[in-house]
C-alpha cells in the first residue's frame, strides 16, 4: 500500500510553531515508550510464570508421555490376557468413560470439556502453566520511507528505506537486566546502617540536592531567556519524595525560586496577546521575547500556587497521600513560604498576579501564629511605605476592609494600625503636583520671529510639541491618578473606621481607630466634623476607655479643629478640662509610656491654638506640668519641661510664677479640675529648684533655663541640640527602655584616678607649705607687737 500521507509544504512548516512541533514530537515518544513498556510487561510476567514453574521441578513433557504410552501398552496387554467376557456391559462402559477421563495426559488433547472439576485445588503447576494464553511476538510494524523511483528496461521501480527506529531491543535487554538485578537486589538482605553512616549519607544526599539546585540557579541567572525552561526542572524539586532530605530541599527550592524571579522579573506587567497578536508575523527577536515572558509568566503563577497549597495544607493540618514529610515539618514549610510571599509582595508589586498574594497575605496578618503574623504585618507597612502612586496600596486596603467586616470586627488591632503607615498627607500631594507639573514657558511667535531663523522656528516648534506631550502624558495623568487612588483609599479606610465607631465601641479596635482618626483627621470633609467631635466626647464621658484611648479621643478632637476646624465655631473646652484633670494619672510607672501622646496633645493645643487659649488656662497647665515633672522618669522630665519653655515664650506674662514678691486675688487651688478657676497666678514654680538638684544632666539644664525666663540668647539660653528639637523628640532621646543612664555617666579611669592623687598630694603640700608660712608670719607679727608693747610699758 502507497503512503498517502502528503509532505508538508516548506511555508506550512514555517507557519507551524516550535511548541507545536515539539509538543507532536513528545506525544510520538510519549507513544513508543507505552507500547515498549507494555510490552516488557508481558514479557516479565511470562517470566516469572516460567520462573515460578521451574522451581517446582517438574518432570518433562517427553517422559510423560513416553511412561504413559508404556503403560497403556501393558494395560492393552493385560486386556489381552484378561476375559472380558465375563465382566457386565454396566462395568464395561464405566471403565471406558474413566479411561477417557482419567488425567490431562491420556486425554485427547482436541477436547475442551473440563476436567476433574472438583479437584481443581490439586491441579499441577505445568497445567497452571498450560492454561496461560499463548501469545506470539510480534514486531512493531516498520515505517517506510518512500524515495525517488529508479526507470530502467523494465519500468519503473519504488525505491524506500526503513525508518531508522531507537533500538528497542536493546533497551529492553538493558530494562532485563537491570529487573534481573533488581530482583537479585531485592532476594538480598539489605545492610543495617550505623547513625553516623546514615547521617554521612543525609550529608550526601543533601550536598548533591544544594549542588543540583545552584546549577540551575546559576544558569537561569546567566542567561534568562535561553534557560527559562529549567525554571520547570527547579520547580520540580518542590515535589522531592525523599524522606531524608525532603523538608529542607522543598525549602531551599522554595528561596531560590523567589530570588531568581525576583532579578529576571521585568519593571513592567506582562499582558497576554491577542489573537491578532499571535497571527501576525514579528522578528526572532521579538518572538524570543514572547515566549519568555510567557515562559516566566507561567512558572510564576505555578510557583505561587505551590506556595498557597503549602499554606493551605499546613492550615488544613492535611497530609499528602505520600506521607513524606509530618506535620510539624508542614509548620516549618509554611513559615517559609509565607516569607517568600511577603518578599514577592514587596518586591514585585508592579507584576503579574500581585493582588492575588495581597489576598493570600492580608488574612494571614490576623493569624493565630504570632510569627506568621508579624511577618505579614511587617510586609504590608513596608508596601505603604515605598508605594508612591497608591495602587498597590489600595488593594490591600480594600482586602482589609472586607476582612475587617467578614470577621465581624474580630481581628487583631495590628491590622487596622498598618493604616497609619499610608503615604497619605495633604501637604506631600500639593507638593508632589507642583513638582510633578511645572509650568513650562514656550516662546511667543513675535519672540520666535525675533530671535530665531527660519529653520531654528521650525525645530523650536516640533520641539516644544513634543515638550507638551511629555508634559500632559506624566504630570497631569500622574497627577489626576495618584490624587484618585488616594481619596479613594482614604475612603474606605474612613467608613471602616467610622463603621468600628459606630457598631464596635467595645471592640479592642478602638484604640487603632482612634490613633488613625487623629492621623488622619485633617483629611476627613468638614460635613463630618460636628458628628465626629460629638461622638469623641460622648466615648470620653462614658468612662469606658482606658486612659491610652482618651487621650487619643483627646488628640483625634484637636487634630480636626486644627486643620479644616479652624473655620467652625467650636469650643473644645471640655477636652482641655478632661486633659487637665487626667494628668496627675501619669506617673514613672506603667503609664510613663503614655506621656508621649500627651505631649502631642499639648502641642495641638496650646502652639497651633495659641490665639484661642486664655492667659489663666495657660497658667494652670504650666503649673500643673511642673508638679508632674517631680513625679516621672527623666526622659518625660525633659519632654515636660520643654513643653514648658514653649508656654513661656509663647504666651506673655508667664514670668509671673518665676516672682515671688507678685501679689494677686484668691488662693491658688491646685485640687480643682477646672484651669480657669484655680487661681494658678498667685502661686510660684517653686518645682524647678529641686530639678536643678536632679541627678540627670539634661533636667538640670532645663530648670535652670527656666528659672533664667527661659532666654532665647545669652548665659541662660540652651545649647542648639536642645533649643531645636521638639518634645516629642527629647522624649524619645532620652528614653530609658533599658534601664540604663541615658546619657551614660562617664566612668573613671585607672590613669585619671593616679594623677587625681598626684593633684591631691600635691596640692596637700601646697597647702602645708603656705600653713607653715602663714605661722611663721603671724608668729613674727606676734612677737614684734609684743616687743613693742614691751618697750612702750618701760618708757612709761
Amino acid at each position: 500500500r502507497r503512503n498517502t500521507k502528503r509532505v508538508p509544504s516548506f511555508r506550512k512548516l514555517l507557519r507551524t510553531s516550535q511548541i507545536k512541533l515539539d509538543n507532536k514530537l513528545k506525544n510520538k515518544q510519549y507513544k513508543q515508550k507505552s507500547a515498549a513498556k507494555k510490552y516488557r510487561k508481558e514479557q516479565k510476567k511470562l517470566r516469572e510464570a516460567v520462573r515460578d514453574a521451574i522451581s517446582r521441578k517438574p518432570f518433562p513433557l517427553e517422559e510423560c508421555k513416553k511412561k504413559q504410552a508404556a503403560r497403556k501398552w501393558e494395560e492393552k496387554e493385560e486386556e489381552d490376557a484378561l476375559p472380558l467376557d465375563m465382566m457386565d456391559e454396566d462395568d464395561l462402559k464405566l471403565m471406558e468413560d474413566l479411561a477417557q477421563k482419567a488425567s490431562f495426559l491420556t486425554r485427547d488433547l482436541s477436547s475442551n470439556e473440563p476436567v476433574h472439576v472438583k479437584k481443581r485445588k490439586h491441579e499441577s503447576v505445568i497445567e497452571k502453566y498450560e492454561k496461560v494464553p499463548r501469545r506470539l511476538q510480534t514486531e512493531p510494524e516498520k515505517e517506510l520511507i518512500h524515495l525517488l523511483p529508479i526507470k530502467d528496461k523494465s519500468g519503473i521501480i519504488p525505491q524506500a528505506v526503513e525508518k531508522p527506529v531507537l533500538s528497542v531491543a536493546h533497551d529492553e535487554e538493558e530494562d532485563t537486566e537491570d529487573m534481573e538485578e533488581a530482583e537479585g537486589f531485592n532476594e538480598e538482605p539489605l545492610p543495617v546502617l550505623t547513625p553516623e553512616e546514615m547521617a554521612a549519607q543525609r550529608r550526601q544526599k543533601l550536598q548533591e540536592r544544594k549542588m543540583h539546585i545552584a546549577a540551575l540557579a546559576a544558569a537561569i541567572l546567566s542567561e534568562p531567556d535561553s534557560n527559562i525552561k529549567k525554571l520547570k526542572e527547579l520547580r520540580a524539586m518542590l515535589m522531592e519524595q525523599d524522606p531524608n532530605v525532603a523538608v529542607i530541599v522543598r525549602k531551599l527550592v522554595m528561596v531560590s525560586l523567589m530570588e531568581i524571579f525576583k532579578d529576571i522579573a521585568p519593571s513592567y506587567k506582562i499582558r497576554p496577546l491577542t489573537e491578532a497578536e499571535k497571527a501576525t508575523k514579528v522578528k526572532k527577536e521579538t518572538q524570543k521575547l514572547r515566549e519568555f515572558e510567557e515562559g516566566l509568566v507561567s512558572q510564576y503563577k505555578f510557583y505561587l500556587e505551590n506556595l498557597e497549597q503549602t499554606i493551605k495544607d499546613w492550615k488544613q493540618r492535611k497530609l499528602k497521600k505520600s506521607n513524606v514529610i509530618s506535620l510539624k515539618a508542614y509548620k516549618g514549610l509554611a513559615e517559609v513560604a509565607v516569607k517568600c510571599l511577603c518578599e514577592l509582595l514587596v518586591a514585585l508589586p508592579h507584576f503579574n498576579f500581585h493582588n492575588n498574594i495581597i489576598v493570600l497575605i492580608v488574612p494571614l496578618m490576623n493569624d493565630s501564629s504570632k510569627m506568621i503574623s508579624e511577618l505579614c504585618v511587617e510586609a504590608v507597612k513596608k508596601l505603604f511605605k515605598q508605594d508612591k502612586l497608591g495602587y498597590a496600596s489600595l488593594g490591600v486596603v480594600k482586602v482589609i476592609s472586607g476582612l475587617v467586616r467578614g470577621r465581624n470586627y474580630d481581628v487583631r488591632p495590628e491590622v487596622l494600625k498598618v493604616f497609619l503607615h499610608l503615604r497619605i498627607k495633604e501637604v506631600e500631594l500639593q507638593k508632589d503636583s507642583e513638582d510633578i507639573a511645572p509650568k513650562k514657558k514656550f516662546m511667543t511667535y513675535k519672540e520666535k520671529r525675533k530671535n530665531l531663523s527660519r529653520m531654528q522656528r521650525k525645530w523650536k516648534k516640533a520641539e516644544e510639541k513634543l515638550e507638551r506631550e511629555l508634559l500632559e502624558a506624566e504630570a497631569s495623568e500622574s497627577k489626576q491618578k495618584k490624587l484618585k487612588l488616594h481619596t479613594e483609599t482614604l475612603n474606605i479606610v474612613f467608613v471602616t473606621y467610622f463603621r468600628i465607631l459606630k457598631k464596635a465601641q467595645k471592640s479592642p479596635l478602638l484604640p487603632a481607630v482612634l490613633e488613625g482618626l487623629a492621623k488622619f483627621a485633617h483629611l476627613i470633609n468638614v460635613e463630618f466634623f460636628d458628628d465626629l467631635l460629638i461622638v469623641l466626647h460622648s466615648l470620653i464621658a462614658s468612662g469606658d476607655l482606658s486612659y491610652r484611648e482618651s487621650l487619643h479621643c483627646v488628640l483625634s478632637a484637636f487634630h480636626i479643629l486644627s486643620g479644616q476646624g479652624d473655620v467652625l465655631n467650636i469650643d473644645p473646652m471640655k477636652f482641655y478640662t478632661h486633659l487637665y484633670k487626667t494628668l496627675f494619672s501619669l506617673h514613672a510607672g506603667g503609664t510613663n509610656e503614655d506621656i508621649g501622646i500627651v505631649l502631642q496633645c499639648l502641642d495641638v493645643m496650646f502652639a497651633k491654638r495659641r490665639k484661642q487659649v486664655s492667659q489663666q488656662r495657660a497658667l494652670a497647665f504650666l503649673k500643673r506640668l511642673s508638679i508632674l515633672a517631680l513625679h516621672v522618669l527623666p526622659n518625660s522630665s525633659v519632654g515636660i519641661l520643654a513643653t514648658n519653655r514653649i508656654f513661656m515664650q509663647t504666651f506673655p506674662r508667664m514670668d509671673l510664677l518665676l516672682d515671688n514678691e507678685s501679689q494677686g486675688s484668691g488662693v491658688y487651688l491646685p485640687e480643682l479640675d477646672e484651669p480657669e478657676h484655680c487661681n494658678a497666678q498667685n502661686t510660684a514654680l517653686w518645682e524647678l529648684h529641686l530639678l536643678q538638684r536632679h541627678y540627670h544632666p539634661t533636667v538640670q539644664k532645663f530648670a535652670s533655663h527656666l528659672i533664667a525666663g527661659a532666654p532665647a540668647e545669652g548665659s541662660g539660653a540652651l545649647p542648639l541640640d536642645l533649643s531645636q528639637r521638639s518634645a516629642t523628640e527629647l522624649f524619645e532621646t532620652y528614653c530609658m527602655k533599658g534601664m540604663t543612664f541615658n546619657p551614660p555617666v562617664a566612668s573613671v579611669t585607672p590613669r585619671r584616678k593616679d594623677t587625681f592623687l598626684q593633684m591631691d598630694s600635691f596640692v596637700d603640700e601646697e597647702l602645708n607649705k603656705q600653713l607653715q608660712q602663714h605661722i611663721s608670719e603671724t608668729v613674727a607679727h606676734k612677737s614684734l607687737d609684743f616687743a613693742k608693747h614691751l618697750k612702750e610699758s618701760s618708757l612709761a
